[in-house]
């Protein structure tokens, strides 16, 4: 089954390339909900109790059986519920009305595939062809943003695709150096979770992290590692920017988990106050330098560092090298930085789709150009404020489930970068309720006076992200079970 959810969207951006024009977005529509529907049949099977296997779904079949490389599919709960808010934001983000530039066919093509290699980064336990989804993301996205974008969009896209490339060939050889200290050579997942084959190589071991660290933190991004992220956002369509956000930056730390977190826990616990360190500096920088912003789209993107910090410092907590009364905080921490990717996937793909908004009536991101925009907008305005307050954590919304389990288990084992990260939520609140004062209230300038609400497509879509932000808020029990369920595998609990 989670062969054919990847397979499905790969297979239909091939066909969609013979389709009617006047068709695409329908058929294109249908294409990507098959591996939401067949995400959730694999959600509704999925056994939480105790003594259930960590992997389920598992399909295998060789594939290069000299190297130990296979094409093996599986889910734990981190993973399924990534690719689950993953699959429903490619529905949304291809379901919403775009300007296509006459070319709908090869534009929603591209969105299938990057539905279906960004499905297999979370669905794969083969290292190899995690690699390989991995890098094919970039491939999409490059040819979205370029393609479709606006202003310098070619100059962003390409900066994008050079600097993660780079990356992801750094991660290659940290790749390569991991499986090769194995005996049998076997990049299966499992095995390598289960050899922990660095254990006791110090210097080896931390090379080995460094490359990981690189990799994945420029997809994540955390500071430094972030320049490439706000250029590739602002000239981006909206909807790539949503699956840029909520989607491509996950991949960042679920890699963090599933790998070196995973695979080489006794080398990650002795860099993991580092890490937190990292993390810390993202949270801040991320919020102060978001808060300076003018243009609307890079304000959004300098807000995915910071939240991306979050996920990081909640991952640094869970791996750290404590006493044993710790790990309870510890798959708190982990748990809360598994949710926050959840709910940044929801919530600022929201407000990338909102983005597009102002694009498509206004032309224009400069947060002093408008105000106002409550008097002709409604719709629009709720949406807007809504998925702020999440951002920002407002309790009874899915940011703050997320923070509050990030904050709390961290202060179990670093309790000082707890407290110097919770500053970040406070500049983060600031920045989001002065940036809905400038679009939404005062006085409304006279060149918006014919600015357009939502549509019915676009109310629609944005209701459903909505809903689910609310609902993980006040009852996020269906998804901490889930996530539970393996988070206290990973850090050694019954």
């Amino acid at each position: 089954m989670l062969t054919l959810t990847i397979l499905v969207p790969l297979i239909g951006a091939l066909a969609i390339l013979y389709v009617n024009e006047d068709r695409c977005r329908k058929v294109a529509c249908v294409l990507g909900a098959i591996p939401l529907l067949l995400l959730i049949i694999a959600w509704i099977g999925f056994d939480t109790g105790a003594g259930a296997p960590v992997f389920q779904w598992v399909e295998s079949y060789p594939w290069i059986p000299s190297l130990g490389v296979g094409w093996r599919m599986g889910v734990d709960g981190i993973a399924l519920a990534i690719a689950t808010m993953s699959a429903l934001l490619f529905v949304a983000t291809i379901a919403w009305p775009a300007e296509t530039q006459g070319r709908p066919r090869q534009y929603y093509a591209w969105f299938l595939f990057l539905e279906a290699v960004s499905l297999g980064v979370f669905l794969t336990l083969d290292l190899l062809l995690f690699y390989v989804f991995f890098d094919l993301s970039l491939v999409g996205l490059f040819f979205l943003i370029g393609r479709w974008g606006h202003g310098d969009a070619q100059r962003a896209a390409l900066k994008f695709f050079v600097y993660t490339f780079a990356g992801s060939l750094a991660m290659l050889l940290a790749i390569i150096a991991l499986v090769l200290t194995t005996d049998p050579v076997t990049f299966d997942m499992r095995e390598l979770i289960a050899r922990q084959p660095l254990a006791g190589m110090d210097v080896r071991g931390a090379l080995v992290l460094l490359g990981f660290v690189i990799g994945l933190g420029i997809k994540t991004p955390f500071v430094p590692l972030h320049t490439w992220l706000p250029p590739a956002h602002v000239d981006a369509p909206g909807p790539a920017s949503a699956i840029l956000a909520g989607v491509l930056l996950k991949m960042g730390t679920y890699g963090l988990i599933r790998i070196p977190f995973s695979m080489m826990s006794a080398t990650f616990a002795r860099y993991a106050f580092a890490l937190g360190i990292v993390a810390v500096v993202s949270i801040l920088w991320g919020a102060l330098v978001a808060m300076a912003q003018r243009d609307l789209k890079r304000r959004i993107a300098y807000t995915s560092v910071n939240h991306m910090g979050y996920s990081l410092l909640g991952i640094a907590a869970a791996g750290a090298l404590v006493g044993g009364g710790e790990q309870a905080a510890r798959q708190m921490a982990l748990t809360g930085a598994t949710v926050e990717m959840v709910a940044h996937g929801l919530i600022t793909g929201s407000l990338f789709l909102i983005c597009g908004v102002f694009w498509q009536r206004g032309r224009e991101y400069d947060l002093q150009t408008y105000g106002g925009l409550a008097q002709v907008a409604p719709r629009l305005t709720g949406f807007a404020v809504l998925a702020s307050f999440a951002s920002l954590g407002l309790p009874g919304l899915a940011g703050f489930v997320a923070e509050l389990q990030i904050f709390v288990g961290t202060f179990g084992v670093y309790p000082w970068l707890a407290a110097i990260g919770l500053v970040g939520i406070l500049i983060t609140a600031a920045l989001f309720l002065q940036m809905l004062q400038q679009l939404f209230f005062g006085e409304l300038p006279a060149r918006w006076s014919d600015f357009s609400d939502l549509g019915r497509v676009e109310t629609r879509l944005l209701a459903v992200l909505a809903v689910l932000v609310v609902v993980i808020g006040i009852y996020p029990v269906w998804l901490l079970t889930l996530i539970n369920s393996t988070t206290a595998v990973l850090t050694g609990g019954p």
